[in-house]
């Protein structure tokens, strides 16, 4: 889905480390939540509350999910589900847009 209808967007943008990585919170009528942001290439590690789909939309990075010892390249048009009360890592290669679902 290339947009989204019918929801409510927070202002003020989600700044993570020290602005190379920047997104906006998407809130839905059903009550879930999404962002959209930009990561600046260089390397990012991310706790997680609950857990999240994170979609590439363009830009390519390298992951390295909790637990794991290797790297996967991920690029856009892919995909990474990220377990809840976890962490991973990111070397991002070439600026990144992408879209995090919080799932349930």
């Amino acid at each position: 889905m290339s947009e989204f209808a019918g929801v409510t967007v927070v202002r003020e943008a989600n700044i993570y480390f020290n602005g190379a990585v920047a997104s906006h919170t998407v809130l839905f009528p059903d009550g879930s939540k999404k962002t959209l942001g930009i990561m600046q290439p260089g390397e990012y590690t991310f706790n997680t509350g609950a857990a999240e789909l994170m979609e590439i939309l363009t830009g390519e990075l390298d992951l390295q999910l909790a637990g794991e010892t290797g790297w996967r390249r991920i690029g856009g048009g892919q995909s990474f589900e990220v377990a809840a009360n976890s962490s991973f890592t990111m070397k991002v290669q070439t600026v990144a847009d992408y879209c995090c679902s919080f799932l349930a």
